[in-house]
């Protein structure tokens, strides 16, 4: 059964309030800022598995013993964490390496394992920073010039301004909850524009579809009835990935908590952009200026 809501009729509520969360979202990034992983800031990653299970406040206190209280450590199963310690270091990387081993080491009668040693200079960090802004905007501009060419330039503009909408949310939601923003951060955000875009492309093609009736029934039920032609089709897209990236999230541990939250938070605000943001935007844009 088709739904008939009339979306167009709350518009100016819609972009309210997008402009409230996008104002919050630019407020909390500017004033509380990022935390930001090892990927831009530039520090060691540890991995370190012990003989028997083992509880992160028992390897937080050995780190603090040694001076590295501020470390960020993550357990990735009963034996396993990882340990994150942020900034360059006045130790070589095989002092601090040993460092850290002989002092977790002490936790248990057996000997721990060494998995995986990673080290990221502040210049690599620095360069991945550029690279991730780099490769977000070439994106964008890579969508503005085909919506351009398959649509209306209008499409294309709408388009990008809700994908960066949903961008600046999904980034004021990590400044918020302090989760570490590393690259996973960056492949989860061009992943849901991608993922928005291909909702807006399919109201966008049903609006073209329906371009033809735009005379008899006027701009905002010509929205209307797009978007209420290819609702359940959104709501069931949306939902069939929104749930096994939640079961990421509760059971996958904190390794993926962050790339699972920012996926999913892309989710919600790309299918509130996709429906409401650009379809509201394109229609008063219409009342401003007609376009045939």
């Amino acid at each position: 059964m088709r739904s008939n809501i009339p979306f167009m009729r709350y518009r100016k509520v819609w972009l309210t309030i997008a402009a409230f969360f996008v104002l919050g979202s630019l407020g909390l990034v500017a004033f509380r800022g990022f935390n930001l992983g090892i990927d831009f800031t530039g520090g060691n990653l540890l991995q370190i598995e012990f003989p028997e299970a083992v509880e992160v406040g028992q390897v937080r206190e050995a780190m603090t013993k040694v001076g590295y209280g501020s470390a960020v450590i993550q357990s990735y199963s009963d034996k396993g964490v990882m340990i994150r310690l942020q900034g360059s270091s006045e130790l070589t990387p095989a002092e601090l390496r040993d460092k850290i081993i002989k002092a977790v080491d002490a936790l248990h009668t057996g000997s721990v394992k060494l998995v995986n040693f990673e080290m990221v200079g502040p210049t690599v960090g620095s360069e991945l920073r550029n690279q991730a802004i780099l490769a977000s905007t070439i994106a964008l501009a890579g969508i503005l010039l085909y919506i351009t060419l398959r649509f209306r330039f209008r499409f294309a503009l709408v388009s990008v301004l809700a994908l960066i909408h949903d961008t600046l949310l999904t980034l004021g939601l990590f400044s918020l909850l302090r989760v570490e923003l590393g690259m996973t951060f960056i492949a989860a955000i061009l992943t849901t524009i991608g993922y928005s875009l291909n909702n807006t492309i399919v109201i966008l093609d049903r609006v073209r579809e329906n371009w033809h009736s735009l005379s008899k029934v006027g701009m905002p039920q010509l929205l209307d009835n797009s978007i209420n032609q290819t609702l359940a089709r959104t709501i069931n897209t949306s939902l069939t990935t929104f749930f096994p990236v939640l079961a990421f999230y509760v059971w996958g541990g904190p390794v993926l908590a962050g790339f699972s939250l920012a996926i999913m938070a892309g989710i919600v605000v790309g299918g509130f952009s996709s429906v409401c943001v650009t379809t509201s935007i394109l229609c008063l844009w219409h009342e401003l200026s007609p376009e045939k």
